[in-house]
């Protein structure tokens, strides 16, 4: 069972009597409707959602768990793997949700290369802050010790609306979302990952882009919630994870979504679908509140 070294005292999995935070079930068909249903009022604009954060958080795997909602079965277009050491995506990579045979959903989803801790290594973060302006094109090759240069071939110079991000989505997995010290040494977030996290908040706020982060794996971090994922909102280990992100990056914790990604799954699930919905229908909501703000 997922990650049970990480505290001795089974309380810290226990599940409160009651949900501390409402949870969305029953709303699959209705959130599944408004995401059909949605048209952007500019209607020359089709919303960007940015997935970054640390390797291995899930980035890749979330957009093919967007994807296996909305198409209704189990898709694997972004490339993951479970057992690499470091990131496995390397380009800028655009990705469009198929509604019907010739046209799809008026959104698109960014997918980068993870941020790592140490210098030299991961996804350079000014290359995010171009990315965020538009000025990425999809296909570019990330270079860990540089940032994309204008002369590059997939260097946008005049960037559009529709080319710029309208929700940054920081991904990080729940099972190890605090931050490291002595007591806790096996947790991701290290002050190095904290600062360059908060790094690339502080780029999206000064260009007024709004952010939710994603809160993966969180079937491996709570037993409880391994045994039934309506659990998650009971979950004090999930809780407290979510406090964790909440004092570390900034992120209000309304902004911050639990979810399970797809990946040994043969079929989609109800309930694993209606996380998905909830987070999704958020950046929706997010990304058509900024543009139409613009």
């Amino acid at each position: 069972m997922g990650l049970m070294f990480y505290c001795k005292c089974s309380l810290c999995f226990s599940v409160l009597p009651h949900e501390w935070r409402k949870g969305p079930w029953g709303n699959k068909v209705r959130d599944l409707q408004i995401v059909k249903d949605y048209q952007p009022f500019k209607e020359e604009v089709q919303l960007r959602f940015l997935l970054y954060g640390p390797t291995g958080a899930g980035k890749s795997s979330f957009f093919n768990s967007v994807d296996s909602v909305l198409r209704g079965k189990i898709t694997h277009r972004a490339a993951a793997d479970a057992v690499f050491h470091g990131s496995f995506t390397t380009k800028y990579r655009e990705y469009k949700i198929q509604k019907v045979p010739g046209t799809h959903y008026p959104f698109v989803f960014n997918d980068i290369m993870g941020i790592e801790k140490d210098a030299g290594r991961g996804v350079c973060l000014e290359d995010i802050k171009l990315a965020m302006k538009g000025h990425v094109k999809d296909g570019y090759k990330f270079n860990p010790i540089s940032y994309i240069s204008e002369d590059n071939q997939h260097y946008n110079r005049d960037p559009s609306l529709n080319d710029r991000v309208h929700v940054l989505v920081c991904v990080i997995r729940g099972n190890t979302a605090g931050l490291q010290n002595d007591d806790n040494p096996s947790q991701l977030l290290t002050e190095n990952f904290e600062t360059k996290l908060r790094e690339v908040r502080l780029a999206a706020n000064d260009m007024g882009i709004p952010e939710i982060a994603i809160l993966t794996k969180i079937d491996e971090a709570c037993p409880e919630v391994d045994r039934d994922i309506r659990n998650v909102y009971k979950s004090k280990y999930l809780k407290k994870k979510i406090e964790e992100v909440t004092g570390l990056l900034g992120f209000p914790p309304s902004c911050i979504f639990p979810v399970k990604n797809y990946h040994s799954e043969l079929e989609t699930n109800d309930d694993t679908d209606t996380l998905i919905l909830s987070a999704l229908r958020q950046m929706i909501e997010s990304g058509e509140d900024f543009v139409n703000d613009l």
